[in-house]
């Protein structure tokens, strides 16, 4: 039987985000962080109802968990989701969000530059491994930030953006400097238009029940 579970290609090369984000990081945050999570999942969810479902759903479903083998597929499910989200957060291209994301922001934070300021406090914020997370509801936006593999996903809360926050992500480039990763991620290689589609998918229900 095939592994359920694939790991997603990257959107870009290996080398495509340095000097942000170098291939060295790259080769070991992905092919061997991620793709540990994915290969753990696979072997976890054999011969379990989990097998037939999709990653979100096993997220929702085991999200809480307190049997210790749901725990550990949800934290493995849930890591590899929010890589999948984390590497389309990211972009070597300049990108820009739309009418709709821009109008959000000033509503919300006043200005792109104060939300990253504000995305960039959650992430140096967060105590120990983590994510930061740039989310709406009902059309609002804020900062939240989680631990661990938590993800606003697993609430029904819609994501937009993340950066991730273990130190695997950062180590190799900024050693202990978090706030300078943050200041680099955050100002050069996020993607707008990605968190501009998916402001899009949560306005317009039956676009994003199709897709």
């Amino acid at each position: 039987m095939s592994a359920p579970f694939k790991l997603a290609p990257l959107p870009w090369d290996d080398d495509a985000l340095a000097p942000t984000i170098s291939a060295h990081t790259i080769s070991f945050h992905y092919h061997k962080h991620h793709k540990a999570y994915v290969d753990m999942l696979n072997t976890l969810v054999e011969g379990t109802p989990y097998a037939d479902m999709k990653l979100e759903e096993i997220v929702h479903k085991t999200a809480g968990a307190t049997d210790p083998k749901d725990k550990k597929i949800f934290n493995n499910a849930g890591q590899v989701w929010n890589h999948d989200f984390y590497w389309r957060s990211l972009t070597p291209a300049k990108t820009e969000g739309d009418a709709t994301l821009d109008s959000a922001i000033t509503a919300a934070f006043g200005s792109k530059d104060a939300l990253i300021a504000k995305l960039a406090e959650a992430g140096k914020d967060q105590f120990g491994s983590g994510w930061a997370w740039l989310v709406s509801k009902d059309g609002k936006l804020s900062i939240d930030k989680t631990s661990n593999a938590e993800t606003p996903m697993a609430k029904g809360v819609n994501c937009l953006l993340t950066v991730d926050v273990w130190e695997h992500a950062y180590y190799l480039d900024y050693q202990n400097a978090r706030p300078k990763y943050l200041e680099a991620v955050l100002g050069k290689i996020i993607n707008w238009e990605f968190a501009a589609q998916n402001l899009a998918r949560e306005n317009n229900p039956v676009r994003a029940a199709a897709e």
